[in-house]
């Protein structure tokens, strides 16, 4: 244990529907500084590349939110904000901001006829203001049209037999039988932050696997997926690529797909984005302790989820490792603890509606009574 007090990163998620990731850090760093008063807690919001990231990247480096008008996944003007780095001449864009599900009804979701031209238009928008990087976010989408939408707002051209340009929505994508470039469209550095790993098309694709959360009816896939292997077709023919079957193509409704093929976009795991952009690694560094958190440690935290890519840059680092959920799914737990030296829950399930009600208390009060093991943990730990 640091004679000083330790040096605590605190670096959670956010707990969804109760805390935001600032929340959740604040929570916690309440309850670090009531076993430790001397404590230096450090806190850096985390995301992983889904909702939540342009906005915690955004407060952690004091950067501009932007917010415009654009077209939502159901040809209505919506307003999405991204946000402006100016010093780093970086715009930060989630999909879900212009093309998400949150945009949608329940009982009007049905990608059929939407498009991501919104997030086209957002990348637009980031242009520009003269951005030498775009960071774009794909998860959470309504859409499942390749991407095509997105490229046609960046000015792409989608002709049918008769050299008339249609818009492209999964309903069109087989009319299309030639695609246009812009001319003179200027692209800067693209890095899609991604953190799923299915191909365009398939069993594991983007509409098998996730057509239906969006309103494709099972007897439908075939129908979506005849559109998107005609889309891919058509791009291998037309522009000479084809990454159909690359890691992370099938994101956000083949939006992955879209990035690389029309904007030749890189992927990266989204925690390893944020984490670079907000300097992440050099916090852990100096850190005595860490402890990071989300709404629910479960099974899924363990496949690559922002907490455990923490755990696993603290432990690159020799230091030990805290993670507090809102709850901790109980047949996940001895998973959880090979990742976790310590793994703390705000509530049981007898105790949800009281931490409900007051969640940053909740989580106040796990840090407390997790204590002993945090100052066990520091005590193990090198100094």
């Amino acid at each position: 244990m640091p004679s000083h007090g330790p040096v605590v990163l605190i670096a959670c998620d956010k707990f969804k529907g109760t805390l935001t990731a600032a929340e959740a850090c604040s929570a916690v760093a309440a309850g670090v500084l009531d076993i430790w008063p001397q404590a230096k807690c450090v806190l850096r919001p985390m995301a992983d590349g889904g909702e939540g990231t342009a906005r915690v990247i955004c407060e952690a480096l004091g950067g501009e939110w932007r917010t415009v008008p654009v077209i939502g996944p159901r040809g209505e003007t919506e307003m999405a904000g991204f946000a402006w780095l100016a010093d780093q001449r970086t715009a930060v864009i989630e999909m879900s901001e212009a093309s998400g599900l949150k945009l949608v009804p329940p009982a009007q979701r049905n990608p059929w006829r939407m498009n991501t031209a919104g997030t086209g238009e957002l990348m637009r928008h980031a242009m520009a203001l003269g951005a030498e990087k775009l960071v774009v976010g794909i998860g959470g989408s309504a859409t499942n049209d390749g991407g095509s939408g997105m490229a046609w707002a960046l000015g792409y051209q989608f002709l049918n037999e008769a050299g008339e340009p249609i818009v492209p929505v999964p309903a069109n994508l087989l009319d299309v039988v030639r695609i246009v470039p812009p001319a003179g469209l200027r692209l800067p550095e693209i890095v899609a932050a991604c953190d799923v790993t299915n191909p365009l098309l398939g069993r594991e694709g983007a509409t098998t696997v996730y057509g239906p959360q969006k309103g494709v009816a099972i007897d439908k896939i075939p129908l979506f997926e005849a559109a998107l292997s005609h889309l891919a077709d058509l791009v291998a023919h037309e522009l000479g690529v084809d990454p159909r079957n690359e890691p992370g193509a099938g994101a956000a409704g083949g939006l992955g797909f879209g990035l690389m093929t029309f904007c030749k976009a890189l992927t990266r795991p989204g925690f390893d984005v944020v984490a670079e952009v907000t300097g992440l690694e050099a916090s852990t560094r100096e850190a005595d302790l860490v402890i990071t958190g989300e709404g629910c440690l479960d099974g899924q935290t363990l496949h690559g989820k922002g907490p455990v890519c923490m755990a696993d840059l603290a432990r690159s680092f020799g230091k030990p490792s805290g993670a507090i959920g809102g709850m901790v799914e109980a047949h996940s737990i001895t998973a959880l603890r090979t990742r976790f030296d310590v793994v703390m829950a705000a509530c049981t399930p007898e105790t949800l509606h009281e931490a409900l009600a007051r969640p940053a208390e909740a989580v106040r009060a796990a840090i407390n009574s997790n204590a002993a093991s945090l100052n066990a943990v520091l005590e193990r730990s090198p100094a």
